[in-house]
């Protein structure tokens, strides 16, 4: 068994992306390996589902911002949605090891949290908060007492004197398995509630 020590602590890379008119905070668990990224953004993994959902839930197109003969995504255009619709995105942790050197969230141990207060006092605007995985539910919900949400509703708490809702969406990983079309069913539902996208 390989001493824990010795594993390198690994600080986020990305900056957190806060729009100020952010109603929506989109919290994964920490980005994968830079050899997997095909841009230098968040879900940035060519595999990962997350920009596919978006382009079906905003364009009617799962294609819209692929941009598949660079094999990687339209990031000027996903930037464009994110601060045109007020949706913010970062991650729970700051600091992780990998304990196997890949990209599941099973094998990060979680090294520095992310302070979530702080990103909500940069988003006035913000009392919505989705988690898109398993680990960054496990953080949240350990860190702020609220209870997982079933899967496509949110339970209601309190940070910072604010009023918020935790929303529970399907993992856009691949290895999830449910397809990319009920994905964005789920999400859609949230962009609604929300008031981003109107009914």
């Amino acid at each position: 068994m390989s001493d824990i020590n010795v594993i390198p602590v690994e600080r986020h890379p990305l900056e957190p992306f806060l729009p100020p008119n952010a109603r929506l905070l989109m919290l994964g668990s920490f980005p994968p390996p830079r050899k997997r990224w095909s841009m230098d953004f968040f879900y940035p993994n060519r595999t990962n589902m997350m920009w596919e959902i978006f382009g079906e839930v905003f364009f009617g197109d799962s294609q819209r911002l692929v941009d598949a003969e660079r094999r990687t995504f339209r990031l000027a255009d996903i930037k464009s949605l994110l601060l045109e619709s007020g949706i913010a995105l970062y991650d729970t942790a700051s600091a992780v090891r990998r304990l196997s050197g890949n990209a599941s969230d099973k094998d990060l141990e979680i090294v520095e949290k992310t302070d979530i207060a702080a990103l909500l006092r940069q988003l006035p605007q913000c009392h919505d908060i989705v988690c898109t995985g398993q680990k960054s539910f496990s953080v949240f919900t350990e860190d702020y007492g609220v209870s997982v949400p079933k899967m496509g509703t949110c339970n209601e708490f309190e940070i910072a004197c604010r009023q918020m809702r935790l929303w529970r969406m399907p993992s856009s990983s691949r290895a999830y398995p449910m397809p990319l079309n009920e994905k964005a069913t789920y999400y859609r539902r949230l962009m609604q509630s929300v008031g981003i996208i109107k009914d």
